[in-house]
């Protein structure tokens, strides 16, 4: 499994057309009115990646298992939310459970598709999104830090919270908080406004290249790093056409990568992951992993005795496996190396984990 992803925006901005696009599907309803997505779809995505579809050739492997991608469509939300308004609570609670939050936004104009505010403003709809979180969190953080509630928690954790309590109340830099504190203690306290973001920009076919003025706007007051121009209707009617399709109507386009491989590796990039390869003749499959990895725990990504029972591991790069055409020529020419404990896993490493039973 690689990360679990929200589809998170107002009613109408393109969530449920972005969600069948991702996930090749129409389970997700996409009408022309608020609230048409009630409860939060779930799609678990393959992440296709060609060094996998290699290993599996030269390995000659009987299975080829890609990594995966979940994500959640889920309803869209209004202001006032935090209180109860439009689906409300039902959005938030769905919300808490993701690893990286995709928030849509639209950049688009039509007089066809309902817009639940009077003008297309991409600030502020992000806006009205990130303080329904933030107050739904001090409601949240309130209730934690009740005497009653606060001695379930680890001092850490009330550290956290009461920090967090302060940085919304006054309105302070978010990194404060990331400057204090272990990034896995601050996941944990699932705090919807410290998860990390993903934004996209839905817009219209002739934007799709350089943008529009919704978008360059919103780039200037949210930068572009983790910004991605898509359009949402475009991805869908890529994925109803072969291969062959796709590439020519890519190209009359003018685009090189799908918004959907370019959303996965802007998503890879933001959780720090990478991914690891395990090939041979009965299967080839690719694992993901938080960077920095210690081997043994990537081991216990395959299996908890492979990580309690870790003895060594071979570690071949990609590009010198496919070099050297597998495993036997890797060991013969003196590519395969034997790492221990504290060997910290690479992008693309092929391994092969010994450990004890």
């Amino acid at each position: 499994m690689g990360f679990k992803c929200g589809i998170v925006g107002l009613p109408n901005v393109g969530k449920s057309t972005l969600f069948n696009a991702l996930t090749n599907s129409s389970q997700a309803q996409a009408e022309n009115f608020p609230f048409c997505t009630i409860d939060p779809n779930l799609g678990v995505v393959p992440v296709i990646d060609e060094r996998l579809d290699n290993l599996s050739k030269i390995s000659n492997s009987k299975k080829k298992i890609y990594t995966t991608i979940s994500f959640v469509d889920i309803a869209g939300l209004v202001k006032g939310a935090s209180k109860g308004e439009g689906l409300g609570n039902k959005f938030l609670s769905h919300i808490r459970e993701v690893d990286a939050i995709i928030h849509m936004i639209r950049c688009f104009d039509s007089d066809n598709i309902q817009n639940v505010n009077p003008d297309i403003n991409p600030t502020r709809d992000l806006e009205i999104i990130q303080t329904e979180m933030k107050l739904a969190d001090l409601e949240s953080i309130q209730k934690r830090l009740d005497k009653k509630n606060k001695k379930n928690f680890s001092n850490e954790q009330v550290n956290i919270l009461e920090t967090a309590h302060d940085i919304i109340n006054n309105d302070k830099n978010i990194n404060e908080i990331y400057n204090l504190f272990e990034k896995k203690e601050i996941e944990m306290s699932g705090l919807l406004f410290l998860k990390p973001n993903l934004y996209v920009c839905n817009v219209d076919e002739p934007s799709i290249i350089k943008g529009n003025i919704y978008t360059q706007n919103f780039i200037k007051k949210f930068g572009e790093k983790n910004t991605i121009i898509i359009s949402a209707e475009i991805e869908n009617q890529l994925n109803s056409l072969n291969d062959v399709e796709k590439k020519n109507y890519m190209e009359m386009l003018g685009i090189n990568e799908t918004g959907i491989k370019v959303l996965t590796n802007k998503g890879y990039n933001l959780l720090n992951l990478e991914t690891f390869f395990t090939s041979g003749p009965e299967e080839s499959r690719a694992w993901t992993v938080g960077k920095n990895c210690l081997a043994p725990k990537a081991a216990g990504k395959i299996h908890s005795d492979f990580e309690k029972g870790f003895i060594k591991v071979e570690t071949v790069s990609y590009n010198d496996f496919v070099e050297n055409n597998g495993w036997v020529n890797s060991k013969n020419n003196g590519r395969m190396r034997l790492e221990g404990k504290e060997y910290i896993v690479k992008d693309g490493d092929v391994l092969n984990f010994r450990f004890n039973t």
